[in-house]
């Protein structure tokens, strides 16, 4: 069976896919798994104390995976656990953990930056505005299946 899908979200989702192969990629380069690789990142832009739910939130990954990845990066020494209100745990890297970031996470985060800087201001409101528009558009119609 042929489903007639349309030559904009085949492209679309090429390069949906691209991005996502690029960025898992970059981990297995840097010997992270995506999701230690999220956590990570996630620290260096959300900073230390953040929530497990604030980095389930911005990488867009399941809490089991994020737990379970935290975890291993907790027993590796580059992150610890501290206790807030109820049963909230506060995330904070060691001092291992901010070398592997300085040495890992923040080269990416400049290519990332130095992306944008190649885009001119307009490209980037650009980008960012029909980004949130998908998404927003995509959610609000797959309401039946979230």
């Amino acid at each position: 069976m042929n489903f007639p899908i349309k030559n904009a979200l085949k492209e679309y989702n090429h390069i949906y896919k691209e991005t996502n192969r690029i960025y898992h990629d970059i981990a297995l380069k840097l010997k992270l798994s995506d999701s230690a690789f999220d956590i990570l990142y996630a620290v260096c832009q959300l900073g230390d104390g953040c929530l497990q739910r604030d980095i389930c939130s911005l990488s867009a990954t399941s809490k089991q995976t994020i737990n379970s990845s935290i975890r291993k990066l907790e027993r590796e020494g580059h992150i610890i656990l501290k206790p807030g209100k109820g049963r909230q745990m506060h995330i904070f890297l060691t001092e291992t953990g901010m070398e592997l970031a300085k040495e890992r996470i923040f080269p990416v985060i400049e290519i990332e930056n130095k992306v944008f800087d190649s885009l001119t201001e307009e490209e980037s409101r650009e980008l960012l505005r029909l980004s949130r528009k998908y998404i927003e558009i995509l959610e609000k119609n797959a309401k039946e299946f979230l």
